[in-house]
């Protein structure tokens, strides 16, 4: 059986990302690495125990966001391109290339995940709406957006964050349980400001 190359993707990778913008202040090497631990988190509470699907997991919240070192619109291609020119060299089959690919593409907004898997990283990837730490979290990516021209001002900001919630849902049990509650309240004091 293939080996685990996780650690050696990791050290290139992040020391790659060092080179990422500094105004992708939410898509950035904190939020890739928060991804990696949180999708590593929901597999284990959803009961993923095999070695290779937790790798693939791992290498695929690791590039899930490595393109926008390229682009800004659609990076998660760029993405794919970046892991199948860094993993040439690694004992991947040719099968598991595509379900890291898979898995990338699937956190693409609007999620809209197939598998297990996708499901899983799809959730580790909107973790932080069901957190404490959401308001921090969340204007990180309203400076983000603001500088990239996604909204124009605070104003419309606040009305696109609160259609995102209104229309996100978890997608596993894991994160319905645990992640649902605080989602909601969240929203309630976006409303209430």
């Amino acid at each position: 059986m293939p080996g685990n190359p996780f650690k050696e993707l990791k050290t290139n990778l992040l020391a790659k990302l060092k080179g990422l913008n500094p105004n992708l202040t939410y898509h950035s090497v904190e939020h890739t690495l928060d991804v990696i631990e949180q999708s590593g988190r929901i597999a284990s509470e959803e009961g993923v125990t095999n070695e290779r699907d937790l790798l693939l997991l791992q290498v695929a919240a690791l590039y899930h966001d490595s393109g926008f070192l390229e682009t800004y619109s659609h990076h998660e291609i760029k993405s794919c391109d970046i892991f199948l020119i860094d993993a040439m060299d690694l004992e991947f089959t040719e099968k598991e290339k595509a379900i890291i690919q898979g898995l990338i593409m699937s956190t693409k907004i609007p999620q809209q995940p197939k598998t297990h898997m996708e499901r899983i990283i799809c959730d580790a990837d909107l973790d932080y709406l069901g957190r404490s730490d959401f308001f921090k979290i969340g204007d990180s990516l309203r400076k983000e957006f603001i500088y990239y021209k996604i909204v124009p001002n605070d104003e419309e900001w606040e009305k696109l964050q609160l259609k995102f919630l209104e229309n996100h849902k978890y997608h596993t049990g894991a994160s319905q349980r645990q992640r649902e509650p605080i989602k909601q309240q969240n929203y309630s004091k976006l409303i209430t400001e």
